[in-house]
């Protein structure tokens, strides 16, 4: 009978190296799809806000409404309808795009921003509008820098952009907002803080103090001025606010470059105004809310589409092959 335990034991060594292999094979394949599903193109979203509008009203007179009023705007709406086809003019009138900015301090939706707009410039004409329904208090002066010029390649292609501010637009927001060929704000919503700022804590004395040493090599007189460890020297100190005043000179240049009947020393102190303020102050040019403004555009006709692009996530393979493994000794009992 030991050759039969042999036989069997034999079977299990065999049964054992293809179930490895198997497994090996399956987390192969598994890995090539994973990675081409990384390589997926972000998705591209166009909403019409006419038919979402059209919608609710229809809803709204459906519920509200009796059959004879129905009735009546049914044939008032076909009436209009056949008007608008044999008119020409039809034809000619602009689309509205809207963008959707909400900022951070390090700009990041400017991945999604800068697309959005080479979407719209692969079918805009320069009879069509870009409307951005900008939120940020700002940041980083290259991140809102390269936003801002994102809004320029709208303009150099002679399409003509609003920017509607309904929360806030703050220094590197507002260097954003600046951009465009007109501002609207709502009547509370916060404009300006034109203004650079930087800030950081100092440990030195409190390493001092415990007899820890901080070393900071540099080859470059300005290569580092001042460091949150280091003895921050008064020489140094000089430098970063000479360096800070420079970008201050340059944000008012830039704004005084798209706004020029601004009296840019009296908006850039660093204060923030509201909505009527700021239009005294010529920082925007009416007092409107976004919603106000694409609800006159969509009764007057013109075709509003909201464009956003969302970023696929890109999933690692370790943790693609993790969550296999998981899923392969655990499937028995789940």
């Amino acid at each position: 009978m030991a050759w039969i335990s042999e036989y069997l034991t034999f079977l299990l060594q065999v049964l054992t190296v293809f179930i490895f292999f198997t497994v090996f094979i399956a987390f192969v394949i598994n890995s090539r799809k994973a990675s081409s599903n990384n390589e997926e193109q972000d998705e591209l979203k166009i909403k019409s806000l006419n038919d979402q509008y059209k919608t609710y009203k229809k809803k709204l007179q459906v519920t509200l409404l009796d059959k004879k009023e129905l009735k009546l705007i049914e044939k008032e709406q076909k009436k209009a309808k056949k008007s608008i086809k044999n008119s020409q003019e039809q034809q000619k009138k602009k689309r509205i795009f809207v963008l959707d900015f909400t900022g951070d301090i390090q700009a990041n939706a400017v991945n999604s921003f800068r697309d959005e707009i080479t979407s719209i410039l692969l079918i805009a004409s320069e009879n069509d509008e870009v409307l951005i329904r900008l939120n940020s208090p700002g940041g980083v002066v290259n991140g809102y820098g390269l936003a801002s010029a994102q809004i320029q390649r709208l303009r150099n292609s002679n399409l003509r952009v609003t920017v509607c501010v309904d929360k806030i637009a703050a220094s590197g927001g507002y260097m954003m907002a600046c951009v465009a060929h007109s501002i609207v704000a709502a009547p509370f919503a916060i404009v300006g803080s034109i203004g650079v700022v930087a800030q950081l804590p100092n440990f030195h004395r409190l390493l001092k103090k415990n007899d820890i040493d901080f070393e900071t090599f540099t080859a470059g007189e300005n290569k580092r001025t001042v460091t949150i460890f280091g003895n921050n020297t008064d020489q140094g100190k000089e430098k970063f606010q000479d360096m800070l005043n420079d970008t201050h000179m340059l944000f008012k240049e830039y704004i005084n470059q798209y706004r020029p009947e601004i009296n840019i020393d009296d908006v850039a102190n660093g204060d923030y105004w509201y909505g009527q303020q700021a239009l005294n102050k010529g920082l925007i040019d009416d007092i409107m809310t976004s919603d106000e403004y694409i609800l006159k555009a969509v009764q007057n006709e013109t075709k509003v589409y909201k464009i956003e692009i969302i970023k696929k996530k890109k999933k690692k393979i370790l943790d693609f092959l993790m969550g296999s493994i998981y899923k392969k000794l655990f499937s028995s009992i789940m």
